[in-house]
């Protein structure tokens, strides 16, 4: 369906928001740790730490993953990027309201 996508990828966002969260309350912080404490797989764990390093949110230390150079940015722009969300949302639901 037209939405499946988009579900999908909320999901895995969700899923890497609380990976950072717990990096950032609790690091430095291993994949088991982490595993346990957000009760998700090691693998989808291990996937999610590689993609907020890619993106500099974490890094990786001999005691496990710490908040990385761009963390505290995001957190400064997260309300607006998920206002700006809610917006298309918004937007979204009013196409479909005319339908």
């Amino acid at each position: 369906m037209l939405f499946d996508q988009i579900n999908r990828e909320l999901e895995l966002t969700e899923r890497h928001l609380l990976v950072l969260k717990k990096v950032i309350d609790k690091g430095p912080i291993g994949i088991l740790k982490l595993a346990e404490e957000t009760g998700m797989p090691t693998h989808k764990v291990r996937y999610s730490l590689r993609v907020l390093e890619q993106e500099h949110l974490i890094k990786p230390s001999s005691h496990g993953a710490t908040a990385g150079d761009l963390a505290e940015d995001f957190i400064g722009k997260f309300e607006d990027n998920i206002g700006n969300i809610l917006e298309k949302l918004t937007q979204i639901r009013q196409i479909g309201v005319k339908f």
